[in-house]
């Protein structure tokens, strides 16, 4: 099948709103190019190791987020995403955007499931947790716990703020028993918990492709007997009771997950949370401590926020 390329210029601050646009708009996927996520290979740190120079120079100069759709749909897309594209410019009164620029083109398949494993290398997302795609080997030092990943169209590859923000408070906050992964994606954090030492780990997600890919990546991993990955809408036709959960997704959906996320975590639970944008951060805060829990730990990354909490001992 082929596939309509959108692709809108615009800046490292409306990259996710560009993004988001898009995805509700009906994009199949989206992809973030951004010349400042690529490391500086005069200046490598260590979550990185050293990247080509010519790869860069390839980048844009301008962030560019680029969107798929199927051919059949592309003339409603684009109309569609031309008046939201119209009305995000007319609002955005500091010019902080961009130029937000519409092109089309046009890709195969196969080359839209490629065409970013150029810009992703292995790194490392925690102290001993180390993200490495398939296709790139790592020289593996002692301590190191290796996510083989492929993330295909799912989102999560420990790149982003948020993904790397939930891995961190996993890795310093679970101490055993069965975990809930809501919206695994590519079931970075299914798998990363794994590694961590948890024997039952159940991840769900509503996307079909999701949890193709996440199945993929855990059976990668060698983790298939410790995973188990469901097709599911949040929290529904869960039945178990967890001693932690993690959910990387958006702010609005974890304020609506938080309280009934209660009655599905044994009495003092953990939850890890992230997906929240610096505006939603207090709402989200909020919305927790409404629901019982106790907060463990905030952090920080760009725009993004985490949360680790303690479900109530004594839950009403």
């Amino acid at each position: 099948m082929d596939y309509i390329e959108l692709t809108v210029s615009t800046t490292t601050f409306g990259a996710d709103t560009v993004s988001e646009l898009l995805m509700e708009n009906g994009a199949a996927g989206t992809q973030i190019i951004d010349r400042s996520d690529l490391p500086d290979p005069d200046h490598p740190g260590k979550n990185w190791e050293l990247m080509d120079r010519e790869l860069i120079e390839q980048a844009p100069e301008d962030v560019q987020v680029k969107a798929w759709y199927q051919a059949d749909q592309a003339a409603a897309a684009v109309e569609a995403v031309r008046a939201a594209l119209a009305a995000l410019r007319a609002s955005d009164q500091g010019g902080g955007m961009g130029a937000l620029t519409l092109s089309t083109g046009s890709i195969r398949e196969e080359d839209w499931a490629e065409n970013w494993k150029q810009y992703f290398k292995p790194f490392r997302v925690s102290e001993h947790l180390v993200v490495k795609p398939t296709w790139e080997t790592w020289d593996k030092q002692p301590g190191d716990l290796i996510i083989e990943l492929d993330p295909g169209m799912a989102f999560g590859t420990g790149t982003h703020e948020t993904t790397a923000l939930c891995i961190e408070l996993i890795e310093q906050y679970y101490r055993g028993g069965k975990l809930l992964d809501v919206g695994t994606g590519s079931g970075i954090l299914a798998i990363a918990a794994a590694l961590l030492g948890a024997r039952q780990v159940v991840g769900v997600d509503i996307d079909p492709d999701a949890v193709r890919v996440a199945k993929e990546n855990v059976a990668l991993n060698g983790l298939s007997a410790q995973i188990d990955i469901r097709e599911g809408d949040l929290l529904q036709g869960l039945s178990e009771r967890f001693d932690f959960a993690a959910a990387n997704i958006l702010a609005p959906v974890i304020q609506m997950l938080a309280a009934p996320l209660v009655r599905h975590l044994t009495p003092g639970g953990l939850f890890v949370c992230s997906g929240i944008i610096e505006p939603s951060a207090q709402e989200v805060e909020q919305s927790l401590l409404d629901a019982g829990y106790e907060i463990l730990d905030s952090r920080r990354r760009g725009d993004w926020h985490a949360f680790a909490a303690r479900a109530p001992k004594n839950p009403a």
